[in-house]
């Protein structure tokens, strides 16, 4: 007997200095990946308890205690655990996914079915976003892993398109003239990335007059206000 805990206490010593040191060798090789916080310190908590259950397996059969039985025990109470789960589980498979994938990153604008914001954190279970009116929205990572997600912000420029109506009565060219000058004065759009006027479609009351430009991300809501009043009060 006193062999038999002799030889599991080594085992186990040896099974958690292993650990630790593979954990800190996968530290570092995460470290270089770039990888989350929140997946880096799951991974490296994960190999550690997989390394250390190793040991035990093995330090248990120095006691004449099958592994298979160890294994078909924990199976057992892993499968009741799961169905109980089902949904945070889920959740968790999906915040891996987001980690992994990277489909977006904190203070990136959204959009997910009828909810958007700016990403304030990202979790292995849940997503947290901050509204334009300050509103915060807890979302599971599960729907957002298996739904149409918009990244608004994962592009540093956007092409701004605003429409406006003329009567038929009016002068098209000198409108047409008017919108791209007011596309070229304005400081925020891009001029090398190109400016187009057109007529988009005659409607039954009206001439439907297109423009469109590029500009930073960050600028598109700012600029596109702008620049409808400007229209306004131009035309």
């Amino acid at each position: 007997l006193g062999y038999r805990l002799l030889a599991a206490g080594v085992i186990l010593m040896i099974g958690v200095r292993l650990a630790k040191v593979v954990q800190k060798m996968m530290g570092k090789t995460f470290n270089r990946m770039e990888m989350e916080v929140s997946l880096k310190k799951f991974l490296l908590s994960a190999i550690y308890a997989s390394i250390c259950i190793l040991a035990i397996f093995v330090a248990a059969e120095k006691f004449g205690i099958s592994s298979g039985s160890i294994i078909a025990l924990l199976g057992s109470a892993g499968l009741a655990l799961s169905l109980s789960l089902q949904n945070m589980l889920g959740n968790f498979a999906g915040g891996v996914a987001l980690l992994l994938l990277k489909p977006f990153k904190v203070g990136d604008y959204i959009i997910c079915g009828t909810e958007e914001g700016t990403v304030a954190s990202i979790g292995l279970v849940y997503t947290t976003l901050n509204t334009m009116d300050n509103r915060m929205v807890i979302l599971p990572n599960g729907s957002l892993s298996n739904n149409n997600l918009t990244n608004v912000t994962a592009q540093e420029k956007r092409r701004l398109e605003i429409k406006v109506g003329i009567s038929y009565e009016s002068d098209l060219k000198k409108a047409k003239e008017i919108l791209e000058e007011l596309f070229q004065n304005h400081p925020l759009v891009r001029k090398e990335e190109g400016i187009l006027v057109f007529v988009d479609s005659l409607g039954d009351s009206a001439v439907l007059l297109g423009a469109r430009g590029w500009v930073a991300t960050g600028d598109y809501w700012s600029v596109k206000w702008e620049m409808i009043e400007k229209i306004k009060l131009t035309f």
